[in-house]
């Protein structure tokens, strides 16, 4: 009998079968970007020259890019709101919040499916839908009407059991997944949530544990849709989108992980991985310099009424900072309404934009080597903006108890825990949602300089001689590759600008020596890519002459990104190659068009051809096609004819 992410896939099926590995195609209802995210994904569309969305809804949100340090952020937000006009989307506007927050609150619908140009999406299984991160040119390529293709994930049933004990959190239940499978032991899954332990956990905290199952490497995370979720539709004035879907009582899964709830203590993932978890009573004491609270995975009224009744207690320290950013407009609402906003005031916090804000690196940076304890869902290094800071995630309860004392704190030490009422309707105000256009034909996009030329690549040839640019080890992140951070998300619409600072953070001479060599390639180990779906750390190399990355394995987004853009994700048959390949050294990759077209291995050789490293293009054969067309765009504009 069909399990949840069975049933929803089978109603969305449109190519292959729910065999797992083997390549399916689903249609999307919904779909999700920002501001960093949105400009290519937009101009990708605009390529497709097709008038109108063809999703059920599409919606693009303004809250990464919100520090405006000089023009480009705001030519940003004009493009993207007058092509949502334009072409169907819905705009929400700077200061209506963050993409996850609002989307779970407003857009969300149970059964359907969202795939988000945000690795985050996934936030949106909490409620019951199936949401999948993915890179903008797939974004662009469903709202065309066209269906996204995945290999079809094993499905593994998470059962929770019991009640959570005191002090322990929805975050502690995501930090003890990370602990059990690392970074890298989800992928090609999808976690299914089920058991009694549901019960106990509200549509909020289900929704940051779906958050953070992309951290595991996940496609996503699914949760029932029950009483608890129609309670939280009610109270979001939307009971009549909601509708039940559950797995059959009989279903049957890939492999099963039992969590029993009342043994998840309060934990702390240490830096610089989120998977470096223990539990927060081995680091108390730990002097801390900053506090954070908020992102997409802790920025919910409950979040937030919890720290605020904790800090009723005292006030911060003057050595520590607090930051505290609602996760929407509508939190920020609630907040002001019951009094809450104003403890946190008087306790010491510094309330900051309802954005994404610290979590990106946009603003917020702490001290040099600092200790910052935040609610969000990514710690790598000099990824708050600050290189030699120290970042722990923990839970808002256990960072609210640990900014009054100045020290990382485990909260059961605070004495009893904290109470809170949620009101039976949450502050529904969508002034600041702009609709479509009745029509495109009154629309004019507007462009400003910072709206560079949508960047055109050719076919695959059949031979690429290059240099191998970069030797790297495991774990690469995309925020290694392309740092996230205030001047860089500025150029996300200016591939060419935004080029400079690809792998700045391991060698500045990386973009100058690219474009030397004309055709290079990159050397990687294991899970090659992970973190953040931001496909301009796919683009960009492109734009530079990078034309394979060749590593022992990859991360699911960057690996499908690497193929939309015609940059070959080449994996070693025997990983003990990887030795083999030098920086500096010259390559050549011959026979390409047979090789891809066969699905034969792919072997890497030097000048002299005393060098042969064999590798293999662990890809379906649709995928095959998009790289010998030179990426997504010039496969999807071919097949439409144009």
């Amino acid at each position: 009998m069909p399990n949840l992410v069975h049933k929803i896939l089978q109603n969305h099926l449109v190519a292959g079968e729910l065999t797992p590995g083997s390549e399916i195609g689903i249609s999307i209802d919904n779909t999700l970007m920002h501001d960093a995210t949105g400009q290519m994904a937009m101009l990708q569309y605009e390529a497709l020259d097709i008038p109108r969305v063809k999703t059920n809804r599409s919606v693009t949100y303004t809250d990464h890019n919100t520090l405006q340090i000089g023009f480009e952020n705001m030519d940003d937000h004009h493009f993207l709101a007058s092509a949502c006009r334009k072409f169907g989307l819905y705009f929400s506007r700077a200061g209506n919040g963050i993409c996850h927050q609002v989307n779970l609150e407003r857009f969300s619908l149970p059964g359907q499916t969202l795939l988000g140009a945000d690795s985050h999406t996934t936030t949106a299984g909490g409620v019951g839908m199936l949401a999948i991160g993915a890179g903008g040119l797939d974004i662009a390529v469903a709202m065309a009407g066209r269906p996204f293709y995945l290999p079809m994930p094993r499905v593994v049933k998470v059962t929770l059991t019991g009640q959570l004990p005191s002090w322990s959190a929805a975050k502690d239940v995501a930090l003890e997944l990370l602990r059990r499978m690392t970074v890298s032991g989800g992928r090609g899954t999808i976690l299914e949530f089920a058991g009694d332990g549901l019960a106990g956990l509200s549509a909020t905290e289900r929704a940051t544990i779906a958050n953070m199952s992309i951290e595991c490497g996940a496609f996503t995370a699914v949760f029932p849709s029950d009483e608890v979720t129609r309670r939280y539709f009610q109270a979001q004035k939307r009971e009549a989108d909601w509708r039940e879907i559950q797995a059959d009582p009989d279903a049957e899964y890939d492999d099963e992980m039992v969590i029993d709830l009342a043994t998840v203590p309060p934990l702390v993932a240490k830096p610089h991985s989120p998977d470096n978890v223990v539990p927060v009573e081995e680091v108390h004491g730990l002097e801390v310099h900053q506090v954070a609270i908020g992102s997409c995975t802790n920025s919910s009224l409950q979040d937030m009424l919890k720290v605020a009744r904790i800090l009723e207690q005292g006030t911060v320290p003057p050595e520590v900072s607090l930051i505290i950013a609602p996760g929407s407009r509508q939190v920020l609402l609630d907040l002001t309404s019951c009094g809450a906003l104003e403890t946190m005031i008087k306790a010491g916090a510094r309330i900051v934009e309802t954005a994404c804000g610290f979590c990106n690196g946009v603003g917020q940076a702490p001290r040099s080597q600092g200790v910052s304890l935040r609610t969000s869902n990514r710690n790598f290094p000099g990824r708050s903006g600050t290189a030699d800071a120290n970042l722990y995630l923990v839970s808002p309860e256990t960072a609210a108890v640990s900014a009054l004392s100045g020290q990382l704190r485990d909260p059961r030490s605070f004495g009893q825990p904290v109470q809170i009422d949620l009101p039976r309707e949450f502050a529904v105000d969508d002034s600041l949602i702009v609709p479509p256009a009745q029509t495109n034909e009154e629309v004019e996009i507007v462009r400003g300089p910072n709206i560079a030329p949508l960047p055109l690549f050719e076919a695959m040839p059949d031979e690429l001689a290059g240099e191998v640019l970069l030797c790297l080890g495991d774990n690469v992140t995309t925020d290694d590759i392309l740092p996230a951070g205030a001047h860089i998300l500025a150029k996300r619409a200016n591939i060419p600008a935004i080029s400079e600072f690809i792998f700045c953070k391991i060698d500045e001479t990386f973009p100058q020596r690219a474009r030397q060599a004309k055709t290079g390639f990159i050397v990687g180990g294991a899970n090659y890519g992970q973190g953040s779906s931001r496909e301009h750390a796919a683009l960009a190399p492109r734009y530079l002459g990078v034309r394979a990355v060749i590593a022992e394995s990859f991360a699911r987004i960057h690996k499908f990104n690497l193929v939309n853009f015609g940059i070959l994700p080449l994996e070693f048959v025997n990983p003990q190659d990887k030795d083999k390949l030098s920086q500096g050294e010259g390559l050549e990759l011959i026979n390409l068009h047979q090789a891809l077209q066969s699905g034969g291995q792919i072997i890497v050789t030097d000048a002299s051809g005393s060098l042969q490293v064999s590798t293999v293009l662990d890809v379906s054969p649709r995928l095959r096609e998009v790289l010998l067309a030179g990426g997504t765009l010039n496969h999807t504009r071919k097949r439409a004819g144009k």
